[in-house]
């Protein structure tokens, strides 16, 4: 008799160190970047599921317009993308240098505002990602079924942005004044 479960486990920790390997280093490698640009293509017509979205902003130092395969969560009718490797990622520091602005494509093309969330707010969104987003797993140290408090611990290591219409303006906070 096959032992599934057996199997499930270790592809799972296959595509584990897979993932690893591909951002080493918190940074992708060729092959990461054809892959990405790949799923990006499919994700933007609209083939895959809702949810999986291509995220279309500006290059800060490029000016090009920079395409990648993310994971939209959704959680109390708010609609949020988290970045899985961190703040030092190209596609975060991109969206913070264009003020938010940005483009999303699932078999249509919206417009939008990304206002990145505190931290004391990410903890749910970042379960509710982990469960939504198998492939963030690798990245995201804790395990999915993990209590809130073990989500507020990391919650500061990953950006989590909220998707406004970009007719919306965000409040800035200015500091000190």
């Amino acid at each position: 008799m096959i032992d599934w479960r057996a199997i499930s486990l270790a592809f799972t920790f296959l595509m584990g160190r897979f993932a690893h390997w591909l951002y080493r280093g918190q940074r992708q490698n060729a092959l990461a970047r054809v892959l990405n640009r790949g799923v990006a293509a499919v994700f933007a017509r609209g083939i895959a599921p809702d949810y999986l979205v291509a995220l279309q902003v500006t290059g800060r130092c490029s000016g090009r317009t920079i395409s990648l395969p993310l994971v939209m969560t959704v959680l109390g009718r708010e609609r949020y993308l988290v970045s899985n490797h961190g703040a030092d990622v190209a596609w975060v520091q991109n969206v913070k240098a264009a003020a938010g602005d940005a483009v999303l494509r699932h078999g249509r093309t919206e417009r939008v505002l990304l206002e990145e969330i505190q931290t004391e707010l990410r903890a749910p969104v970042l379960k509710a990602h982990l469960r939504r987003a198998p492939g963030a797993r690798p990245h995201i140290p804790v395990d999915k079924d993990a209590p809130l408090e073990e989500f507020e611990t990391i919650a500061a290591l990953f950006p989590v942005f909220r998707v406004l219409p970009a007719t919306r303006t965000i409040v800035r906070q200015s500091v000190g004044h």
